[in-house]
């Protein structure tokens, strides 16, 4: 995610001092802060004190963040200041569109934050979710592992045009979308109206959210919805860019999520390269049986557990 927003790998984390770590501290604070119950929400007179702090927990994890930003267009700035070679990111198309489109480096630092931020967790946590359903299924791994070594081949690794050409993974993502969706209520909505929707009317400025939790589960939309099958979508011309509402985990219309596609290729291409070239077993001593597959819904829908997974080569 950072190498694609702004060349930089913040891949590294074995310093607890480095700014890896602090980054990721930040982005979990973030998250933490969005999503605890807040009591001021159910009574606005307790805004002013800030009773659990979550508030000045919010604009210093914000701001840690922020300064990190800052800091890389700088940086940036100064780069090409020096003639230094441009380089091939998002921070660096934005700053050549910068004066063409009248877009501030206050926008642009908002703008990495706010893909990073929704980046970065919900996708590590359907990585997550997709190696703790393929352990638990050895066939389904199996299946995508033969998969890839057929078409990738050996000693070749997974690029982005060979994403069309695994309809398995594709199935196995697309699984993990419908059964542990990491939007389970996607984001809030407001009617702009009074409306009718099947006898029940809903009255204008109503928030409501799409349980799509729920509907993952829904037995009169997926045969046995508790299992976990890909074989489900091979040969089934269903997708999640938004026009088969059965599958929604990215939205649909107008408020879809803007980061789908940097999503959709990133997904695939991790979860290629993670499957094609290890092999993977649970942690010692844990077997399928005593793994704990309990979720809870932070910034995104994540184990309660997180997944602790061991790669070797045969």
């Amino acid at each position: 995610m950072s190498s694609t927003l702004f060349s930089v790998d913040f891949g590294n984390y074995d310093d607890p001092n480095s700014s890896t770590q602090k980054l990721k501290e930040a982005v979990q604070g973030v998250s933490t802060s969005l999503t605890s119950p807040n009591l001021a929400d159910y009574f606005p007179i307790l805004r002013i004190i800030d009773p659990q702090g979550l508030k000045k927990r919010a604009e210093f994890c914000f701001g840690k963040l922020l300064a990190i930003f800052e800091d890389l267009i700088n940086q940036r700035l100064e780069s090409r200041q020096n003639g230094s070679p441009k380089k091939n990111d998002l921070l660096e198309a934005l700053l050549d569109q910068r004066e063409q489109y009248d877009i501030s480096l206050k926008e642009i630092k908002y703008i990495l934050f706010d893909l990073f931020v929704a980046g970065a967790d919900p996708t590590s946590g359907v990585v997550d979710w997709v190696m703790t359903e393929l352990l638990l299924n050895p066939k389904e791994m199996s299946n995508v592992k033969n998969e890839l070594r057929s078409v990738i081949g050996d000693n070749k690794q997974v690029e982005e045009s060979d994403i069309s050409r695994l309809p398995y993974l594709q199935a196995v993502i697309k699984e993990v979308f419908r059964y542990h969706p990491p939007g389970p209520l996607l984001i809030p909505h407001r009617a702009e109206a009074d409306i009718e929707i099947n006898g029940f009317m809903i009255p204008k400025n109503t928030d409501f959210f799409i349980n799509l939790w729920s509907m993952g589960r829904d037995s009169s939309l997926w045969p046995n919805p508790d299992s976990f099958e890909p074989g489900r979508f091979i040969n089934r011309k269903i997708d999640f860019m938004g026009t088969n509402y059965e599958l929604l985990p990215f939205g649909s219309g107008r408020r879809i999520c803007p980061g789908l596609p940097l999503a959709n290729r990133m997904l695939h291409l991790m979860m290629a390269a993670l499957l094609h070239n290890f092999n993977w077993k649970l942690e010692p001593g844990m077997t399928a049986q005593e793994l704990d597959v309990s979720d809870k819904f932070v910034l995104s829908l994540r184990r309660v557990v997180p997944l602790k997974a061991v790669p070797y080569k045969l």
